[in-house]
């Protein structure tokens, strides 16, 4: 029993009649000093107490920890056993959100993939069409970065240098089809060269985009600004929307703003902080004059601003 990682302890007519190594450090309580004692006395919790007279299995979460506890009873016999599941929920945890995390991430090139073949099922001149299945498959390509990412692990960032107006184009082009649906326009600021995975700074500029055409204003001008700062380039999503109180708290995982409406897993501004605090950055929203400002920061390459 000692060799146990669980903690056992063993009862007969409520008083303690053993207990394992496990179970003594749990309640520090040293063995001999254990037995003959009353249950309470040793696990110091009246909900444990019960479950020996009852039986059954419950969790409890202990200064900090979570503790899956059995109990069973023969006559005037009890047994408890208690194991430290915490290591085990933290994984299910993290599973739980990188499965969010994906499936956030998948949506967007399977929206592209959809409006492109919804695009190819209508006559068109043949550029026109060629250029429809480049963009399909590029999109593609973005899916199966995102399948080896969900096969092998999350692996380090496919970083490389680029003109910020690349990825402003490629946001540009997949967020064409809402613009014109929502009557609205994006501009784009002042041009740099950055260092960043093209996948991912697209990601992140569709994220703010996107939640700057849904929560502000119909019909209105979504600005894109960037600017130097120091090594780095600021780049900032600023809509006309009405002030929101709180901002850091939107950006902590399966949380949405009070004006959100409609189905949202609240993973999209967590999704964008984690990905600009990967490559060294900060993510943050505030209130600039009349608009909303989220902003990002990345790794800028000195001297080669265009």
């Amino acid at each position: 029993m000692d060799a146990l990682p669980q903690a056992v302890l063993l009862t007969r007519a409520g008083l303690v009649t053993r207990v394992n190594a496990s179970a003594a450090r749990l309640w520090g309580v040293p063995q001999e000093r254990a037995l003959g004692r009353p249950v309470l006395e040793v696990v110091r919790r009246h909900t444990l107490e019960t479950l020996l007279e009852r039986g059954g299995e419950l969790e409890l979460e202990v200064t900090g920890r979570t503790l899956r506890c059995a109990a069973t009873r023969t006559g005037d016999q009890g047994a408890l056993i208690v194991e430290d599941v915490t290591e085990h929920r933290r994984r299910e945890a993290e599973l739980r959100e990188a499965t969010a995390v994906l499936s956030h991430e998948f949506r967007t090139p399977v929206a592209a993939l959809r409006g492109v073949l919804e695009a190819l099922e209508y006559d068109m001149p043949r550029d026109l069409s060629q250029n429809f299945v480049r963009q399909g498959l590029q999109e593609t390509e973005r899916l199966a970065r995102l399948v080896e990412d969900l096969a092998v692990g999350f692996r380090p960032t496919r970083a490389r240098t680029l003109p910020l107006a690349e990825a402003f184009t490629r946001a540009e082009r997949l967020l064409s089809a809402d613009l014109h649906a929502r009557g609205a326009a994006v501009s784009f600021g002042a041009d740099h060269l950055v260092r960043a995975d093209p996948d991912k700074l697209l990601q992140v500029l569709l994220n703010l985009i996107e939640n700057a055409l849904k929560y502000g204003p119909a019909g209105q001008r979504v600005e894109v600004a960037t600017a130097e700062r120091g090594t780095w380039v600021e780049v900032s999503v600023l809509d006309r929307g009405t002030p929101i109180p709180d901002t850091e708290n939107l950006f902590r995982a399966h949380t949405r703003g009070r004006a959100a409406t409609g189905q949202g897993s609240g993973m999209g501004l967590y999704i964008v902080r984690s990905i600009v605090q990967g490559w060294g950055g900060q993510a943050w929203a505030e209130r600039r004059g009349d608009a909303n400002a989220f902003c990002f920061t990345l790794p800028g390459v000195g001297g080669l601003g265009l």
